[in-house]
């Protein structure tokens, strides 16, 4: 294990990003799991704390296996290897997509209510999760924030495999990481405590930073 929980792989992560303090960064946290994480990062550096999410695309009759991935702003991603071998479709893929779309601003009406979506042009954006695997959904989140022309693009993740990451690197303008162990087998592994977040603990987090605004 290599960290004790998310908070602790948040603090350490943020001793790498301690260039922005005071830059008003705009810090974009997964949910769940990576709200946690991105806590003490707000904490220390200041800025403004938000969400994004992105839903994978399932196979049809195979939900579980992603041939790609759609951002709430209706970005879509799509593994052509993935969608040749299993026969998909435009019809079912805009069909899934769209239904993915409406899911991801379900849940982010849930966590945050009416609030509008922040600004990400001509800004200094770091978007943290708690770690990487295969990235599809985090990269599909990468390429919809570089559509939108953030002044920087950070991607800051405490553990991910070595062959991901390094896949990350032309896609941000910096890539943090505290590991890449050659032996990843998934990201809970490396947490000696790694249970699940809350809907009430992000609610929680993102009302304290939202208040911190004002």
């Amino acid at each position: 294990m290599l960290f004790k929980d998310r908070r602790a792989a948040g603090e350490k992560l943020t001793e790498k990003l301690t260039e922005y303090r005071g830059k008003q960064p705009l810090i974009l946290a997964v949910p769940r799991g990576g709200v946690t994480v991105a806590e003490p990062v707000w904490e220390k550096l200041g800025g403004e704390l938000d969400l994004i999410i992105t839903r994978k695309i399932g196979a049809p009759n195979q939900p579980e296996l992603a041939i790609g991935a759609v951002s709430v702003d209706g970005y879509v991603m799509l593994n052509d290897k993935m969608v040749s071998r299993v026969g998909a479709g435009e019809d079912y893929i805009n069909k899934a997509a769209e239904e993915e779309q409406k899911e991801i601003k379900r849940r982010l009406k849930i966590y945050r209510g009416d609030r509008p979506l922040p600004a990400v042009d001509n800004r200094l954006v770091i978007l943290i999760d708690d770690g990487v695997a295969t990235g599809y959904t985090l990269l599909a989140a990468l390429r919809s924030l570089q559509e939108k022309k953030p002044s920087k693009l950070v991607l800051a993740v405490p553990v991910g495999p070595p062959e991901t990451l390094k896949r990350f690197e032309s896609e941000v303008d910096q890539l943090v990481y505290l590991e890449a162990p050659a032996h990843f087998a998934a990201v809970g592994q490396f947490y000696q405590l790694f249970d699940q977040v809350s809907d009430r603990k992000v609610t929680s987090v993102l009302q304290r930073a939202w208040e911190n605004e004002n």
